[in-house]
């Protein structure tokens, strides 16, 4: 088998990009979200009450405005930019993946009350076309489809302006309520 050897990476060329960003302590958002029920809590983060997660800047999304954050239902958007492309010239899957479990996760958040958490046991995703630069902003609709004592299950897409859709994904999560002696089960 042959090994290739990759070559020298110029440190600055005339087509570097750069891209720099900031974000805020996430820890005060989680303090806040234990004493506030979901619903409120992501409401509270739309209208900038408490810090955005730094995953939403390190990718590009637009956060929720508060009419996107509904009791069962979230909408996340993004306009698709150069730095979210593949080696193929698309934005890559994991991109979509995260901007869907950020909606899939944040709709199931809205129906659990102070004090409970979530996290993801599974996450599928299923790929219909391409985003590129240029096509403007995608929004991923997550809608909870069912909350139980320790599971919950949604769905979410991303949608075009036109509504045409170019992923759909499905999750199921694991409730974590506190427990009798203080910690999360």
């Amino acid at each position: 088998m042959t090994q290739l050897k990759p070559g020298p990476m110029p440190i600055h060329s005339p087509d570097s990009r750069a891209r720099t960003y900031t974000w805020q302590d996430p820890l005060i958002g989680a303090e806040a979200a234990q004493q506030l029920s979901g619903l409120e809590y992501l409401r509270g983060m739309a209208r900038g009450e408490f810090p955005p997660p730094p995953i939403g800047d390190t990718l590009g999304f637009r956060l929720p405005r508060e009419e996107d954050v509904q009791d069962g239902q979230v909408t996340f958007y993004l306009t698709p930019e150069e730095f979210h492309y593949n080696p193929i010239g698309s934005v890559h899957g994991g991109v979509y993946a995260t901007l869907l479990d950020s909606a899939l996760g944040c709709c199931i958040h809205t129906k659990l009350p102070a004090g409970v958490g979530y996290t993801t046991l599974d996450l599928a995703v299923k790929y219909l076309r391409p985003l590129k630069i240029g096509m403007g902003e995608v929004r991923a609709v997550g809608q909870v489809i069912s909350v139980s004592k320790r599971i919950a299950t949604a769905e979410a897409r991303i949608l075009d302006a036109a509504g045409k859709p170019y992923a759909h994904a499905t999750t199921t999560c694991l409730i974590l309520r506190p427990s009798a002696a203080g910690g999360q089960s």
